[in-house]
C-alpha cells in the first residue's frame, strides 16, 4: 500500500521535529468561555507552592476562583493543553496592557500596548516542554497582534519560568527575590500568520476529537 510521508513543514506545526516517532506532540488551544470551569478545576488543583510560584502568594481557594470567574476572554488570550483524556493540565495566560501598566515598560516598546505572560502546568504534566510551547505560542500572538514586547514577572526562584526566560532569550532584571523579563518581538510576516493559523486548526481538531471521546465513554457509562 502506498503511503505519503507527511511534509517536514506539517511534523513542525505538530509538534514532532522527528516525524512523530519519539515524542507526543504539545498543541496548545486557544481557551474559550465554555473552558471556564475547567481552568477554574486546573487552577484550584495547584498546591500552595505551584500558586505561590504561579501568582507570587499562596493564594486562598477563594481567591483562586475569583481570578478565574474575573478573566476577560474579550480582553486577553488564554492557551491551554488538554491531556488524552481530556483533562486541562496547562494554562497560559497573555494579558495586554498600556504599556504605563507595565514596569519599565515604556523603556522596552515602541508600541501603545505590553503583554506579560504567566503560566502554569500541573505536576502530573511537567518535563514534557509544554511551558515552552505555551510561551511560543504566546509570543507569536503578540507578533500578529502588533505588539513587540512580551513581559514575565515572577519570583527568582521560579526555575521553570527562568527556564523559558533564558531559552527565549529575554533580557532578565532581578530585584529582591524577584525577576523582570521583556522579549522583544521581530514584526509579523506571511509565515508568522500561516504558523498561528495551522497551529490553532491542528489543535482545534485535536480538541474536538478528545471533546466527542470524553462524551462518548460518559454517555455509554465507559468511564473507569
Amino acid at each position: 500500500m502506498f503511503k505519503m510521508a507527511l511534509p517536514e513543514q506539517f511534523n513542525r506545526f505538530m509538534g514532532r521535529p522527528d516525524g512523530g516517532k519519539n515524542r507526543r506532540a504539545v498543541l496548545v488551544k486557544q481557551l474559550e468561555e465554555r473552558d471556564r470551569r475547567r481552568m477554574m478545576k486546573h487552577f484550584l488543583g495547584l498546591d500552595d507552592s505551584d500558586r505561590l510560584l504561579r501568582f507570587g502568594s499562596r493564594l486562598r481557594d477563594e481567591q483562586v476562583q475569583a481570578y478565574v470567574e474575573h478573566i476577560d476572554f474579550q480582553r486577553d488570550t488564554l492557551y491551554g493543553v488538554y491531556n488524552r483524556l481530556f483533562k486541562l493540565v496547562a494554562v497560559g495566560h497573555l494579558a495586554f496592557a498600556p504599556k504605563e501598566k507595565i514596569p519599565a515598560g515604556s523603556a522596552h516598546t515602541t508600541k501603545e500596548r505590553i503583554a506579560e505572560f504567566g503560566v502554569s502546568v500541573s505536576a502530573t504534566a511537567r518535563g514534557m516542554g509544554i511551558g515552552s510551547k505555551l510561551f511560543e505560542r504566546a509570543a507569536i500572538h503578540c507578533r500578529n497582534s502588533d505588539v513587540d514586547t512580551l513581559y514575565m514577572h515572577c519570583l527568582s526562584s521560579n526555575q521553570t519560568m527562568m527556564h523559558i526566560a533564558k531559552k527565549a532569550g529575554m533580557e532578565i532584571q532581578r530585584d529582591h527575590g524577584e525577576a523582570d523579563a521583556y522579549l522583544r518581538l521581530m514584526p509579523a510576516n506571511p509565515a508568522s500568520m500561516l504558523q498561528e493559523a495551522i497551529e490553532e486548526q491542528v489543535a482545534t481538531i485535536d480538541y474536538n476529537l478528545k471533546a466527542n471521546k470524553r462524551f462518548a465513554v460518559k454517555f455509554f457509562g465507559m468511564e473507569r
